[in-house]
């Protein structure tokens, strides 16, 4: 190869977070350490999305090896030519101990570096990258799907408008509106000067601003206490929007909001048959499959957080139908589920909710969203800024992925919550620490 080509050296998290992450590098080299066809071989019997994961990378590299000797190089259809590197450095300096596979694929790179190659190592861990650069490999995480969370889609604009203006909005219920904006975008119409604002969305077919009323009858016993919250709710309420996405800090309201919206649909409305409750298992410590008990049992922890929240709806509800949650659980009209188990499931007619999206990356949110059924609702909810997956930041999750794609569409609504309506201490705590 000349040069001008550049070799892409792939660690296993790469195929973790993108089974067909391959395809994104055209017209130069990939290489595949040895370490990571090992450290693949044994992700590829959990049952989780890492296994699952391993087993679609795999295929694909069996797929790619059919067509030729990977050892040699494989062309692949995107014109690069793929290849598994069987040694690594050996004879060197640096106190990398090769027992470990993540310093062995560091090593496979180093020494392509030092065969006179352009070397790129690809990972999505920090502390590898961190680790390639002191040796003076450069190392780059897999930008194919990043957005720049400063700049992420907010779901509104604040303009400042004035006392005719907001008067005729609420009588005509809708104005004419030249400025550029996207299907599903809201304005806040603020009069400074009388301290009023008026709340409306943006209709590209008619090219208008629509009335939306704040001060609508609570919704299960919950009302909005600020304008992001009146957007969440009319989004979340609206039967034409099927996605929608809340992003915000710790105490704004997303996970009682969307709560709140599925239970006014399923029990007083009765436009879907349940609600589905999902989070993602992100464990810290022991995997859920670990955990003794039932699947109840072993999912009360990690729903802790949906409880709560329900508990403190059903006690603002004056539905005799909702007594307890308990009630509500058994009834089925209510399933709390792992995202885990909820994979290969049908899911027609049905409120679907997922909490802490922002620890899905973007192929787990692809996988969810593709397994709505007809009729189905699907609201994800989450703050890019608390995650814990080790592979995954603010920019390269799932949630901000998906909002930056769909802006825009006409089934698609966002809202950015900025304000937390918790304690004082709590909006203290959620913004400085």
């Amino acid at each position: 190869m000349n040069g001008s080509i550049k070799t892409f050296v792939i660690d296993t998290n790469v195929f973790i977070h993108r089974p067909d992450a391959l395809l994104s590098f055209k017209d130069n080299e990939i290489v595949i350490p040895l370490a990571v066809l090992e450290e693949l071989d044994k992700l590829k019997s959990y049952s989780d999305e890492r296994g699952r994961n391993a087993r679609q990378s795999i295929r694909f590299l069996h797929e790619a090896g059919s067509h030729g000797n990977l050892n040699e190089g494989v062309k692949l259809e995107n014109g690069s030519v793929l290849r598994v590197e069987l040694t690594y450095a050996k004879d060197h300096a640096l106190d990398l101990e090769p027992n470990k596979s993540d310093n062995r694929i560091i090593l496979t790179a180093y020494m392509l570096q030092q065969q006179g190659k352009r070397v790129f190592f690809v990972t999505k861990d920090i502390n590898a990258r961190v680790k390639a650069t002191a040796i003076g490999i450069k190392a780059v995480d897999y930008e194919k799907q990043k957005v720049n969370i400063n700049e992420l889609y907010q779901g509104y604009i604040e303009i400042d408008s004035t006392e005719e203006v907001l008067a005729r909005l609420r009588e005509k219920r809708s104005i004419e509106w030249q400025d550029h904006l996207v299907a599903n975008e809201y304005v806040i119409l603020n009069d400074r000067r009388n301290d009023k604002l008026a709340l409306s969305r943006y209709n590209p077919d008619l090219e208008r601003l629509e009335y939306v009323n704040q001060k609508t009858a609570a919704v299960s016993g919950i009302r909005p206490l600020n304008e992001n919250q009146s957007i969440a709710l009319d989004l979340l309420l609206d039967d034409v929007i099927p996605l929608v996405t809340l992003v915000g800090k710790a105490g704004t309201g997303k996970t009682l909001l969307a709560l709140a919206a599925a239970l006014r649909k399923v029990l007083e409305e009765h436009r879907y048959t349940r609600v589905l409750v999902g989070r993602p298992v992100v464990p810290m410590g022991k995997d859920i499959g670990y955990l003794p008990g039932t699947k109840t049992e072993k999912l009360s922890n990690w729903m802790q957080p949906v409880f709560d929240n329900l508990e403190y709806i059903v006690s603002k509800m004056k539905n005799a139908n909702a007594r307890t949650v308990d009630q509500l659980l058994g009834s089925n009209l209510i399933e709390i589920e792992a995202l885990t188990y909820i994979r290969g499931r049908s899911l027609p007619n049905q409120f679907l909710i997922v909490d802490e999206a922002q620890n899905l990356s973007p192929h787990e949110i692809k996988t969810i969203v593709s397994r709505a059924g007809e009729g189905t609702k699907v609201v994800l909810t989450g703050d890019p800024y608390q995650i814990d997956s080790p592979y995954l930041d603010s920019n390269s999750n799932g949630l901000t992925y998906l909002v930056g794609t769909l802006k825009g569409q006409r089934l698609f609504g966002h809202v950015t919550l900025k304000k937390s309506e918790r304690s004082k201490l709590a909006e203290l705590a959620a913004e400085l620490l």
